[in-house]
């Protein structure tokens, strides 16, 4: 028996050791590292974070790579997460150095952040975990998450992990593949995410474009509001692409039917329309009949006297009625005419008073043929 003892291998405080976990206890976990007495691994000793029963830990029959931590003739105390944290260190030290991307699973919601197990007690943000605002945290919990190390202490035992820097990384790859793949005259969908006095910011798959104020609408657009609103998805057309500043410039309106597609089916010769006074020039006047779509008063369709500029008879922004002389969709003209209507109006006065006259009117040969009558008699 003797004999067997002095074959025993001498244990030193610090040594590592395997051994097969004969017996999971409350507190405890009994070890055979083949020694002279079973090892004994406090529940403590089992792993960094906070460990309700060994049996979360380790099962009868496992295979463990132990530190010792105390001998003495009647016990020997081990610990695995001595050995965890050996090997955790030495591996996170060269994430950190690669800024490689891994697995961790949370372990525990505390207050300020997450708790993670990566062989040490790791810990994540609260500001590091999305890249947006999370008021509760509760669903992460047991969630496995894609992190980096953000910060790495080993005498102040500090690992700051982060989620948020993966997702910004996959975000930034997904922009550079965006606009790689834009091309000018493209058209695609995206979300509107914010609406500004110059025009609206469009979300086209993780890069914002900028729909300019001219480019929402066919015709004037006084507000952005007035034609898209936010989180609305809308069609739009790459004008340009600067990947240098990652600066993308795109358009509503050239995905929408022009004004003036079809007009010939909307408007005649010979049509009577009321549309607004846009702008006066020296040879006549701009009115628009329907939005985007303005036709010309020519200078002498704009009265029956002679006048010397547009502005003597007309005004910006005044509603007048127009007749419809001529139609060119092609050229996306429209010859327009008040001096016609005029003429129209005055002609229906003439042929009204003309009419009444022939009513109201009485013939000399009736009145005299009465007055014979009488004397007759």
């Amino acid at each position: 028996m003797s004999n067997e003892f002095n074959e025993m291998p001498e244990l030193n405080v610090g040594d590592t050791v395997t051994g097969t976990v004969v017996k999971v206890e409350e507190k405890q976990v009994l070890v055979d590292i083949g020694y002279k007495t079973e090892g004994i691994v406090p529940i403590s000793e089992l792993s960094s974070l906070h460990v309700d029963l060994p049996s979360d830990v380790v099962s009868e029959g496992d295979t463990v790579t132990l530190q010792v931590k105390k001998v003495t003739d009647d016990e020997v105390v081990l610990s695995k997460k001595a050995v965890d944290a050996e090997i955790a260190w030495k591996d996170l030290e060269e994430k950190f150095n690669n800024k490689e991307v891994f697995e961790t699973v949370v372990k525990e919601v505390v207050k300020g952040g997450l708790v993670v197990d990566v062989g040490v007690r790791g810990f994540i943000p609260a500001s590091l975990v999305e890249t947006y605002y999370v008021e509760d945290f509760s669903d992460y919990k047991g969630k496995t998450l894609d992190v980096i190390v953000e910060e790495l202490d080993r005498s102040q035992n500090r690992v700051i992990l982060s989620h948020r820097a993966v997702v910004e990384m996959e975000l930034e790859k997904k922009k550079q593949e965006l606009l790689d793949s834009l091309e000018e005259g493209q058209v695609i969908e995206g979300t509107v995410q914010r609406l500004t006095s110059f025009g609206a910011f469009v979300d086209i798959g993780g890069i914002d474009g900028l729909v300019h104020i001219s480019q929402l609408a066919h015709h004037h657009v006084e507000k952005a509001s007035d034609v898209v609103s936010e989180g609305e998805t809308i069609k739009v057309e790459v004008l340009s692409v600067d990947k240098e500043n990652e600066r993308i410039s795109l358009s509503h309106k050239a995905t929408l039917p022009g004004p003036w597609t079809n007009i010939s089916e909307k408007v005649s010769a010979g049509d009577v329309l009321e549309g607004t006074v846009k702008r006066l020039v020296s040879f006549g006047a701009f009115v628009e009949l329907f939005p985007g779509v303005e036709g010309l008063v020519h200078i002498s369709q704009i009265a029956n006297r002679h006048i010397g500029t547009p502005s003597e008879v007309l005004e910006v922004d005044q509603k007048v009625n127009v007749k419809v002389l001529d139609v060119n969709e092609e050229e996306e003209r429209i010859s327009l005419s008040i001096k016609e209507l005029e003429k129209e109006q005055e002609q229906q006065e003439v042929q009204s008073y003309e009419k009444q006259d022939d009513h109201s009117g009485f013939q000399l040969g009736d009145v005299i043929g009465d007055q014979l009558d009488k004397y007759k008699q």
